[in-house]
């Protein structure tokens, strides 16, 4: 099996030595690797270059999104190899595991109606935050038939270019949108039970977790507008369990406790409830505490996308880094 026909494209912003990490993991396992940088600041451009990695620098005068990044590195890679039938995306905090690249493209070859295929992405210090260990967590999705892949995947290039790639205005959730679109049209996707990067979140602080669960509920807000309707409902369910728990649920009891009875107080007790239902089935009560609690944030990020759009203001970027 010849590794000419997959190609590696690495997005990232002021990654550091993790997208050193990210770019000397993905040289010499497949035929082009195309690194595009979001205005970093830290020399990340020189840096990929120094490692003989092709660079692509995206104008500054249009806002980021990763999915734009994607976009341009795909083009670039199409321009570098026509002959490219798969790309890997990668995040430039990420770290290519073992032979993912051989196993992925087999296992393509094999099933030609697959688009994408993932793996399993690990945290590299899980130990280090509970933030980062709900990421591992949160990566550690069944393998078989998927809905949708995360940031790291391999995809077949006629799909992905039949959808005309990722939609560019998507702040957040641009994979899974994607994957709509390519399930719609007949496409599969597929979780391999193999190993595939190792994920550098650097999350240390609360105020991070946080910021990053609103950027969640802004894209589960905006799936939900994009393609809500029957039979996909992507993300609805996602969007209204946000706002019920996020906001209806406690207005509603804190109202019946000001204007009817001061003991339906006691009704918020559906958030512990809540905690204990889901420890029991997860095994672990940090885990459920913290599931529940991202009920919040996740709200805020879909009033926030609902408030933008309703004013006609386009998204910006939400960055926990």
């Amino acid at each position: 099996m010849s590794r000419s026909r997959v190609g590696i494209v690495v997005i990232g912003r002021n990654e550091g030595e993790r997208l050193g990490r990210c770019l000397r993991s993905s040289i010499g396992h497949a035929s082009t690797v195309v690194y595009v940088d979001s205005g970093s600041v830290d020399g990340s451009p020189r840096l990929a270059r120094e490692l003989g990695v092709d660079v692509v620098q995206l104008d500054m005068s249009r806002p980021f999104t990763a999915a734009r990044a994607r976009n341009a590195g795909c083009r670039r890679l199409f321009k570098l190899d026509r002959d490219v039938e798969f790309v890997q995306f990668l995040d430039g905090d990420c770290e290519l595991q073992g032979d993912w690249i051989g196993a992925a493209e087999k296992f393509m070859r094999r099933h030609p109606r697959l688009a994408v295929v993932c793996g399993r992405t690990r945290e590299r210090h899980p130990d280090r935050s509970v933030f980062n260990q709900l990421c591992d967590w949160e990566w550690d999705t069944p393998v078989g038939e998927a809905t949708s892949c995360g940031g790291n995947a391999m995809m077949r290039i006629s799909a992905f270019r039949a959808m005309r790639g990722f939609r560019e205005t998507l702040i957040a959730g641009e994979e899974p949108e994607l994957c709509v679109r390519l399930r719609k049209a007949g496409w599969r996707i597929h979780r391999l039970d193999a190993e595939m990067v190792l994920h550098d979140a650097a999350m240390t602080r609360l105020a991070q977790w946080w910021r990053r669960t609103v950027r969640s509920g802004h894209a589960y807000a905006e799936g939900a507008w994009l393609h809500g309707a029957p039979p996909m409902r992507h993300w609805v369910r996602e969007t209204w369990r946000a706002l019920a728990f996020g906001i209806v649920v406690p207005v509603a009891v804190l109202l019946a406790a000001l204007l009817v009875e001061p003991l339906a107080l006691l009704l918020l007790a559906i958030y512990p409830l809540q905690i204990a239902r889901l420890a029991l089935r997860l095994g672990s009560w940090r885990r459920a505490f913290f599931l529940v609690l991202a009920r919040f944030p996740e709200c805020w990020g879909v009033i926030t996308f609902h408030a933008r759009r309703l004013r006609g203001a386009g998204s910006v970027l939400i960055e926990y880094k």
